[in-house]
């Protein structure tokens, strides 16, 4: 029942979104400037992506190795592949259905791959804030006025940002003092509990990284494959008449804002996606119904079609392949 009520939660706010980004928006003369695109560029963009799963994929691989597996980088290509679909479906269920799918092609057990799973994600999230970061750097003038005016003018108040401001200090004193004076039972619960196993599993797979042999190459793909998804947006975007001028940095910010769009609660990114890019590219001389059109282009080749294309077709594969059994090269770092 608690999954079902996520899923509806989740629909909903997806849907919601969807609606207020489209309320305005002409339908028709949207799928007009969609129909006009040149899909050559969207062909060099489907090869990207393809090199960029199959990065992850290699890089998912090298993982393992340290536990004492050496996984085919075509299978778990597939399941990575399989994972993305899954996503669309199930908010967060890829990382389950790809350790799952891993686990049928190749016999490596689930939780193996998880934690594999676990320590490439904290990569990418570090990434992805490293990004924000950059964005913020070099776009500060027209991403501040950008926020400024998405939050309202009353944000500018200097009294009101030092009352915010000191209403989360006292809150945090009073956090602390709550947890220090109730530290023995509230460790105990079953909720302190839950949250320490997740920390701990999340630390246990960042320090894993260090096992291994290469740690470089690791490095190199975590950069290759957000490499490669910006180059992705940056080449969709050339496929529009309307959005085919925009500069390097622009395709920066879209693809910054979209990848906080993706990492939302909804299925696929559907509707923050849109939100989010809509409303950004703005600042870049687009009008609504141009901005709006980009959202809609970007997110249905990279999250949408790509996606099912090739998420298909691996799942096709994987009833094909023979499973393998798992062989185990290091006993020793296996037990680790």
């Amino acid at each position: 029942m608690k999954k079902v009520l996520q899923y509806v939660v989740s629909l909903a706010i997806a849907g919601g979104l969807l609606w207020f980004v489209f309320k305005d928006i002409d339908l028709n003369e949207l799928w007009g400037k969609i129909k006009q695109a040149d899909y050559r560029w969207v062909g060099l963009s489907a090869v990207l992506s393809l090199l960029a799963h199959w990065s992850r994929a290699y890089r998912w691989a090298l993982m393992l190795n340290p536990l004492g597996y050496n996984p085919s980088v075509f299978r778990t290509t597939l399941a990575v592949l399989v994972g993305y679909l899954a996503n669309l479906v199930f908010p967060r269920a890829g990382e389950l259905a790809r350790c799952g799918t891993l686990q049928k092609l190749e016999g490596i057990p689930f939780e193996k791959s998880f934690g594999a799973v676990v320590a490439e994600r904290i990569a990418d999230v570090l990434m992805l804030l490293m990004l924000i970061l950059l964005n913020f750097v070099l776009e500060f003038d027209r991403l501040s006025a950008f926020f400024f005016n998405f939050f309202g003018n009353k944000f500018k108040n200097p009294i009101l940002l030092l009352g915010i401001g000191a209403a989360l200090v006292i809150l945090g004193i009073m956090v602390y003092l709550t947890f220090r004076k109730n530290k023995d039972r509230i460790m105990q619960s079953a909720f302190y509990q839950k949250i320490s196993k997740v920390v701990e599993g999340l630390a246990s797979g960042f320090l894993s990284v260090r096992n291994l042999k290469n740690p470089m190459v690791f490095v190199f793909h975590t950069l290759l494959i957000w490499a490669l998804y910006y180059l992705m947006t940056y080449i969709l975007c050339q496929a529009l008449p309307e959005t085919a001028n925009l500069s390097p940095l622009a395709a920066l910010t879209i693809f910054v804002m979209g990848s906080i769009g993706m990492a939302a609660p909804t299925q696929g990114g559907i509707g923050s996606y849109h939100f989010l890019v809509g409303s950004i590219v703005v600042l870049y001389g687009l009008s609504e119904q141009d901005g709006i059109t980009l959202a809609t282009f970007l997110h249905a080749m990279q999250g949408l079609i790509f996606v099912v294309v090739f998420g298909i077709v691996a799942f096709l594969l994987t009833f094909v392949l023979p499973q393998k059994k798992p062989v185990v090269t290091d006993l020793k770092a296996e037990k680790i």
